[in-house]
């Protein structure tokens, strides 16, 4: 293993050399490291991890961009800070960042990120759609699925569109709602209803807050959405859903209150068109996902498609094997 610091913060390059007892070797800017990690990758091919020390978002972006082009193999990237943004987590990730590090982290969680790069790494490169592990779907399945969807389509498009034009007519906003949900050997995809609620429907749940029947269980919707994301900063597992971003810390804290409130309820919820109502009566909501079943990520037969906030609840040896086969669209049956 070689260890990188691309900085001058000398507090911190200390700090790093202790918790993980190695030498730093550093450097000022990008280039040089690039430069000489590339000689090393020549004689050596040991995970190297390359610490870019934060300075401003405009020149962190830079840096990361000029690393990920060079294309240095078993290289890691990643960017300490004492804090990052919400919104800037996925931008760093996206230019090449392996992980964001707080530099208040403890030895111990250092030490595990560094270890689990690689084989996240191995996972991702070696779970390619002809790698043998991944579950396929027999042939027969995947025709019949094909066969039906695109039937069910075809026969109800007069509902769909008659569907889609009262949503627009109604309110303002896309006619298709779009939650992620993780379907099968794990793969995240787009998961499709007919938006039923109007486009603020989040920020008028505190607006209509008295209306709740559950006043407890409404104060831990709240909770989940004012949490900041602190997995980057505290090491933490941070759970991601379609509306909020929590710890698993917090997630199973509120599901205790849970079993005091069995759930959020409104009594004529505000928040639903007049249009939303009629459909979710009848799941007509439903009906998109057969464009899911049609595209491969759902099947007629299979398990719920679970936010990703369950999903990452149950990626342990006991549960992962339920995501071994498509999901299921309720559409067609529970």
């Amino acid at each position: 293993m070689y260890t990188y610091y691309i900085g001058k913060n000398t507090d911190w390059i200390n700090r790093i050399s202790h918790y993980l007892d190695c030498q730093v070797l550093t450097f000022n800017n990008p280039i040089k490291a690039i430069l000489y990690i590339h000689e090393q990758s020549k004689k050596d091919v040991s995970p190297a991890y390359v610490f870019i020390e934060s300075y401003n978002k405009t020149r962190n972006l830079r840096w990361l961009e000029a690393i990920k082009q060079s294309n240095l193999k078993n290289t890691y990237l990643l960017l300490l800070s004492e804090k990052v943004s919400k919104e800037d987590i996925a931008t760093y990730l996206l230019s090449g960042a392996s992980e964001i590090i707080n530099i208040n982290t403890t030895p111990e969680d250092l030490q595990t990120v560094l270890t689990v790069l690689p084989q996240i790494r191995q996972h991702s490169t070696t779970n390619t759609p002809n790698n043998p592990r991944r579950f396929k779907l027999p042939c027969w399945k995947r025709a019949f699925d094909i066969l039906f969807s695109g039937t069910a389509i075809v026969c109800l498009s007069p509902l769909l569109i008659v569907t889609a034009v009262a949503i627009r007519v109604e309110s303002k906003g896309p006619v298709i709602y779009k939650s992620k949900r993780v379907g099968s050997n794990y793969d995240i995809f787009d998961f499709l209803k007919f938006r039923s609620m109007y486009m603020d429907a989040d920020k008028r749940l505190k607006e209509f807050e008295a209306l709740n029947q559950y006043r407890e269980e409404t104060q831990e919707q709240q909770d989940y959405t004012e949490i900041p994301p602190v997995s980057h900063q505290t090491g933490e597992t941070l759970l991601v859903a379609d509306d909020f971003i929590t710890t698993e810390k917090q997630l199973l804290k509120n599901r205790r209150k849970q079993q005091q409130n069995a759930f959020v309820k409104f009594e004529n919820d505000p928040r639903i068109t007049k249009v939303g109502r009629i459909i979710r009566k009848y799941s007509i909501d439903e009906l998109p996902q057969l464009v899911n079943i049609l595209q491969g990520d759902m099947s007629i037969v299979g398990n719920r498609p679970l936010p990703l906030y369950e999903a990452e609840l149950l990626t342990t040896d006991e549960y992962i094997e339920r995501f071994m086969a498509l999901p299921a669209s309720p559409v067609c049956g529970k």
